[in-house]
């Protein structure tokens, strides 16, 4: 199955819209690669160690997405979707640096 062109993410003056599917609870924080749901759409597939309770998951999340993506948690905010698995998140910086990054997450290996 081929996944959407940067369907995982969008590309805004101020950074990117990144779309994650979160599961909380896990065993370890990690991104897992890119996830395509029944209706086509695609998603990173991330898991964090936190419960959901109080917003510490999607706090666990941000600082996920800050080491990877390299830039400060308060440069990453939570767009949509903050008691749902389905999150919207906004990463500010380079906009081209932040979109190689993230293509890095759809390639193979």
């Amino acid at each position: 199955m081929s996944l959407p062109a940067a369907g995982f993410f969008r590309l805004r003056a101020e950074g990117l819209d990144l779309f994650v599917r979160l599961t909380p609870k896990a065993s370890t924080d990690s991104i897992e690669g890119i996830g395509v749901a029944s209706d086509g759409s695609a998603h990173v597939m991330a898991r964090v160690r936190s419960v959901p309770d109080k917003g510490l998951a999607n706090i666990a999340l941000r600082k996920l997405l800050a080491a990877f993506f390299d830039v400060p948690p308060r440069d990453i905010t939570l767009v949509s979707g903050p008691t749902s698995r389905l999150k919207t998140l906004r990463v500010r910086g380079d906009p081209a640096r932040l979109s190689l990054l993230a293509e890095a997450l759809a390639s193979p290996g």
